[in-house]
C-alpha cells in the first residue's frame, strides 16, 4: 500500500479528465484524418513520450510468461481499442459511441470476478447500474440522429471488449511490471498492430495543417501517455472491477469540456446522467460491512 494514500486518487482524477479531452480532440479533428493514420500517429507520439519518460530504457522484457497477456492488451486495447473507435466515430454519433463503450467497464466488473477473485458484491451491481443510467440518458439528451449505423455500433462493442480485456491483462501483470514500463510495451504491441497504416499516415500527416498535427502530439502525449501510466498506477493500488466504473465519468466531463471549449451546450438532462455516473461510482467503491 503507498505511504501517500492520495496519490492513486489523483492519478485516476488525473486519467478521467485527459480521457474525457482526448474524445473533445478527437471530434475537434473532426475529418482531417482517417482512424488507421491517427491511431498510428498517436501511438507513435505516445511511444516517444514514453522513451523520454524511461530514459531511453524500457527496462527488463516481459518474461516468456508475461508476454502472451502483454501481446493481448497491447493488440487489443491500444491497438483494436483505437482503431475501431476511430472508424465508430465516423459512423455513429459521439454520444451512441460512448454509451456503447460504457459495456466496458460492467464487462471488467463481471470477468473479474471470474478471472482474478474478486468479489462481485451488491453494491458493485448497483454501482454499475446507476452508472450506466447515467450514461443512457447523456447518450439520450445528446443524440441528434435516432438512426445509427450498424456497423459503427458493432465496431463500438468491439472497443468496448477491447478495454475489458486490456484493464484485466493489464491488472494481472502489474504485479510484476512496474506501471510505466508496462505500459511502454503495451503501447509498443498496439503500436505494432497499426503498422499497416504506415504508407497512408505519411501521406496524410504530409498534408495536414499545424493545428491537425498539435492536436495529434497532445493525444499522443496526454491522454495516451501520461493518462495511461496514472491509469496503470491507480489499478496497482484498487480492484479492477469498482475501479474501472470510474470511467462512468467520462462522457459527463466530455460533455463540459466540448461545453468550454467547443461551445457545445449540453441539455439538461446531461446534467441529471452526470450525477447518476457520479452517484454510481461512488456506489460501486463502497465495500460491504464485514459481519
Amino acid at each position: 500500500m503507498t505511504s501517500r494514500p492520495w496519490l492513486p486518487l489523483l492519478a485516476a482524477v488525473t486519467t478521467l479528465l485527459l480521457w474525457a479531452s482526448a474524445f473533445v480532440g478527437i471530434r475537434h479533428l473532426g475529418g482531417t484524418i482517417s482512424p488507421g493514420p491517427l491511431a498510428l500517429a498517436r501511438l507513435s507520439v505516445m511511444l516517444l513520450t514514453l522513451l523520454v519518460l524511461l530514459r531511453g530504457r524500457p527496462g527488463r522484457l516481459p518474461t516468456r510468461a508475461e508476454w502472451p497477456l502483454v501481446a493481448l492488451g497491447g493488440a487489443t486495447w491500444f491497438g483494436l481499442y483505437n482503431l475501431a473507435l476511430n472508424e465508430a466515430g465516423g459512423r455513429i454519433d459521439a454520444a451512441t459511441s460512448a454509451l456503447v463503450v460504457q459495456v466496458g467497464p460492467i464487462l471488467v466488473g463481471l470477468l473479474a470476478t471470474a478471472l482474478l477473485g474478486e468479489r462481485l458484491t451488491g453494491w458493485l451491481l448497483l454501482g454499475m447500474a446507476v452508472g450506466f443510467g447515467g450514461v443512457v440518458l447523456i447518450a439520450y439528451a445528446s443524440s441528434s440522429t435516432p438512426e445509427g449505423d450498424v456497423v459503427g455500433v458493432l465496431l463500438a462493442v468491439v472497443a468496448a471488449f477491447s478495454f475489458a480485456i486490456g484493464v484485466l491483462t493489464q491488472k494481472r501483470l502489474l504485479a510484476g511490471l512496474p506501471a510505466l514500463q508496462l505500459t511502454f510495451w503495451y503501447a509498443l504491441v498496439g503500436w505494432a498492430v497499426c503498422l499497416p497504416w504506415l504508407v497512408p499516415t505519411v501521406r496524410e500527416l504530409g498534408d495536414a495543417s499545424p493545428d491537425t498535427l498539435w492536436w495529434i502530439v497532445y493525444l499522443g502525449i496526454f491522454p495516451s501517455a501520461i493518462a495511461f501510466v496514472c491509469w496503470a498506477y491507480a489499478l496497482t493500488h484498487a480492484d479492477a472491477g469498482p475501479f474501472s466504473q470510474s470511467t462512468f465519468l467520462v462522457p459527463f466531463l466530455t460533455a463540459l469540456m466540448a461545453w468550454i471549449l467547443l461551445d457545445e451546450v449540453p441539455a439538461a438532462l446531461t446534467f441529471v446522467g452526470g450525477a447518476l455516473c457520479i452517484a454510481g461510482v461512488l456506489v460501486a467503491r463502497r465495500t460491504p460491512r464485514v459481519r
